[in-house]
């Protein structure tokens, strides 16, 4: 649910607090909204959003209703963050549909909803923020992925699995178990130089 604060007063001049005074309060008027603005700060995820201060592309349509003024378009955004599995940074373009109703003061809202529940005009103005933040959360997401299929990292040094060898391995073999894989080793049938000075010169070999 979006965060309207009847007590917050709006600022004319922050980039998401859009100005309505020249749409006619007639139900059925239009007018056409696309520039762009600075992303707010924290627009976004822990491991993903939208960088602060990066181009948010606004491309609105404002329509006055008989309840207040009804916004629906599009606002698009780039948004970087890291993989979940191995860290990797990720970039990517993020579009968030745009749908809310800003009602006029004193209109019958007032009695058919609650205070937070519908976004609210103050005179002209209306803020935006709420509801982008909202459809920001809900589009991105939680554990994003530099691919899908990516491996993540080794858990014991670190290093992404892609550049690790097949056999990488960090098992540590218990020295009282080392000699007997030796056992599966091929003996050597060749009797060594030294064998062969034991046995003397009249031994022959078979």
């Amino acid at each position: 649910m979006h965060d309207y604060s009847p007590n917050h007063h709006l600022d004319p001049r922050a980039p998401l607090v859009l100005d309505t005074r020249d749409l006619p309060r007639r139900p059925g008027a239009l007018r056409a909204v696309r520039r762009s603005v600075p992303a707010p700060e924290d627009l976004g995820l822990e491991l993903i959003g939208v960088p602060q201060g990066a181009d948010l592309d606004l491309d609105l349509r404002l329509e006055s209703v008989s309840e207040g003024v009804l916004v629906s378009g599009t606002i698009t955004a780039p948004v970087k963050g890291e993989c979940g599995r191995c860290l990797r940074p990720i970039g990517d373009t993020l579009t968030v549909p745009i749908q809310e109703l800003y009602a006029y003061e004193h209109s019958t809202t007032d009695e058919t909803t609650e205070e937070d529940e519908v976004g609210r005009l103050q005179g002209d103005l209306f803020d935006l923020e709420p509801a982008l933040r909202d459809g920001v959360v809900l589009a991105l997401p939680a554990n994003p992925l530099c691919r899908e299929d990516c491996p993540g990292l080794c858990p014991e040094c670190g290093v992404h699995w892609d550049e690790l060898p097949a056999d990488h391995s960090h098992r540590q073999v218990d020295p009282r178990w080392a000699a007997l894989s030796n056992l599966n080793d091929p003996i050597d049938q060749a009797p060594t130089e030294q064998a062969r000075a034991a046995r003397g010169p009249d031994h022959e070999e078979n």
